[in-house]
């Protein structure tokens, strides 16, 4: 099995994410594709004139700010506006699709951040108000029905947090949790970068394989966005998946040409 987790980037091909994994699964390969939309959470929150924050922990890590007007933002970009196209496309190439959200069957279960340390202004402090969760647990009755019914599941956030109401989830971790309930043997991280790069300007920096340390800090060249991934990888890693790839989204068939040895494969380092 192959869990995809497919980037919000604007660059990243959607179209030809989809094409890939129709011919996969045509094959007899089952495919659990993840999505965010980013690109699309950032377009509607313009529409609607919800601003957008950032939230920096303190190793560097950024998340989303999840205030109730960006929670509504992006459950209706991911599950109304990301996931109708993504399971249209799907099924158009004879791969049906469902879709899903992390609510539905209580797929993903979060335990609601009491409170997020980021930094603001060079001093950490405690933000209270933030609607995002911890994945805690993954039920995988749902997602298995699916994919013995011979349906591609597409899932996004938000999870259920513990009184069933939904918070928001990264996610690539939500991929990485998903991969390794279901026993995955690949997680392939699509992008809108060739793959892990030492110099996030320069594509031709590729690293071939990156080692990201088995606590804390994702690593050096874990910038931006990229850091997440590298988080998500780890935790794929530590749960049993074979073998992780954060590779290329804007190419022609990614998940192939990932499971062929392109992009970056992540290993997880030894304990110190």
């Amino acid at each position: 099995m192959i869990v995809v987790k497919c980037g919000g980037n604007s660059a990243v091909d959607a179209a030809g994410i989809c094409a890939d994994v129709a011919g996969l699964v045509r094959e007899g390969q089952p495919v659990v594709l993840v999505h965010g939309g980013s690109g699309e959470i950032a377009r509607l929150s313009g529409d609607l004139g919800v601003p957008r924050r950032t939230l920096v922990a303190p190793d560097g890590v950024s998340t989303r700010y999840t205030d109730p007007a960006t929670l509504e933002v992006v459950v209706l970009a991911l599950a109304g506006a990301v996931k109708p196209k993504l399971v249209a496309e799907l099924s158009r190439l004879g791969a049906p699709a469902v879709g899903l959200t992390g609510l539905d069957g209580g797929m993903l279960r979060a335990r609601r951040k009491s409170a997020v340390r980021a930094v603001v202004d060079g001093r950490t402090t405690l933000v209270r108000d933030n609607l995002s969760g911890r994945l805690t647990e993954v039920r995988t009755e749902l997602p298995k029905t699916l994919l013995r019914a011979g349906f591609v599941p597409v899932v996004s956030p938000p999870a259920a947090d513990e009184q069933g109401q939904p918070v928001n989830v990264d996610a690539d971790r939500a991929a990485a949790a998903l991969a390794a309930a279901l026993g995955a043997d690949r997680l392939v991280l699509l992008t809108g970068a060739p793959g892990v790069l030492a110099d996030p300007g320069d594509d031709a920096s590729l690293l071939d394989s990156y080692e990201v340390p088995p606590t804390g800090a994702p690593g050096r060249f874990a910038a931006g966005g990229m850091a997440l991934k590298l988080v998500a990888a780890r935790e794929a890693l530590a749960g049993g998946v074979g073998s992780v790839r954060i590779a290329d989204g804007r190419v022609s068939e990614p998940v192939s040409r990932a499971v062929a040895g392109r992009g970056t494969i992540v290993r997880l380092g030894a304990a110190s």
